[in-house]
């Protein structure tokens, strides 16, 4: 798999017309080599892969990247970074645009001029992460497994929840139950919003207790080996008014839209508007301001693929992305929807199967 990935890159390299890569961004790191510590760079040539790290991370790269040479930090960046290419015969050299700080893009420019190093920098963008908008079957299978981690915790956690009950003990419920049953550390905040609050698609939970009749908008995610799920349901304890019935079966038409309308090939333009068009036919365009989905997988938000009023991502099989209307109304609270889905022969495939409400 690591040895796949590694050739693609390469691929990638001759493609982009440099000797090598060096990669900072974590997730990007751990894709290619396995290594999750925290500090690090990889430097990936058409011949050889390389992970440079200091003292406290040698015997985890042993453990996790024995493939790889490894290259032990000592030092000042000026006395190890060089010694870093030393025999590779290495001139142009890709970096991480995105990732990359302008302080590390400074210090390793400053070190190049006044060691008057035979390299150059060139920077590349979403190199890696491009790679990683198609996921692999093993890679399916751990967020399967966080998806279901979180859908037993939502449906677990909502059968007890009480008005009365805060934002945060039901956020902290949900979290807990997660990481008893196999989740990391939850891969973003939980998300609740209960009445007004749930209007502001990334509320924090507050201290606010929960009442009967109002919106509440739970959005959550579990971290099963380092892949990540999404998940959002919209809920109401007792019997809801008209106000919510009628939106929550606008944002579910328009998400049932998007889950059969999907299809390999489109753009995240094209995707989007499925259910944004079912959202502004009921007359609240307004009210949905972002867009329909992003990539999932190691980071909960992937930078591809993107469904959105902005994007000309196109979608593939393999896929793997969230499908999230909503319709947010600042004097009320908000209803949003949301599930995993990847594509298979041309189709959406829901990963997530957590219970939603029917009227």
């Amino acid at each position: 798999m690591i040895k796949d990935r590694l050739a693609k890159l390469r691929q990638e390299l001759v493609k982009n017309e440099v000797d090598a890569i060096l990669i900072s961004q974590p997730k990007n790191r751990f894709y290619l080599s396995r290594f999750n510590g925290s500090d690090g760079w990889l430097l990936i040539t058409a011949k050889e892969t390389i992970i440079a790290t200091d003292f406290r991370y040698v015997q985890q790269v042993k453990r996790q990247t024995p493939d790889f040479t490894l290259f032990e930090i000592k030092g000042k960046m000026s006395e190890w970074f060089p010694k870093l290419f030393d025999g590779l015969n290495i001139r142009q050299v890709g970096f991480e645009s995105g990732a990359t700080t302008f302080t590390q893009y400074q210090q390793i420019n400053e070190i190049i001029t006044g060691q008057k190093l035979p390299l150059s920098l060139k920077p590349l963008e979403n190199v890696v992460e491009n790679l990683r908008s198609i996921k692999e079957p093993e890679e399916i299978a751990l967020i399967r497994k966080a998806a279901e981690i979180g859908d037993r915790a939502f449906n677990y956690v909502t059968d007890k929840m009480k008005p009365g009950m805060t934002e945060k003990e039901i956020a902290w419920a949900l979290e807990k139950h997660m990481r008893e049953n196999g989740s990391r550390a939850v891969p973003f905040e939980i998300i609740v919003g209960a009445g007004q609050n749930g209007a502001l698609p990334h509320a924090q939970p507050s201290d606010r207790p929960v009442a009967l009749h109002e919106p509440i908008v739970i959005d959550m995610g579990a971290d099963f080996e380092g892949y990540c799920s999404d998940l959002t349901r919209t809920v109401c304890l007792g019997k809801p008014d008209a106000t919510f019935i009628k939106i929550y079966n606008i944002v579910q038409r328009a998400q049932e839209a998007a889950i059969d309308g999907i299809q390999a090939g489109m753009s995240g333009i094209e995707a989007d508007s499925l259910a944004r068009n079912v959202i502004k036919d009921a007359g609240y365009s307004n009210m949905f301001g972002h867009g329909l989905g992003h990539g999932v997988g190691l980071d909960v938000h992937d930078p591809a693929p993107r469904l959105s009023y902005l994007s000309s991502d196109v979608l593939a099989n393999g896929m793997v992305f969230s499908i999230e209307p909503g319709i947010y109304l600042p004097e009320w609270g908000g209803v949003r929807i949301e599930d995993l889905a990847m594509l298979v022969n041309g189709k959406v495939q829901l990963l997530s199967n957590a219970k939603k409400l029917k009227f």
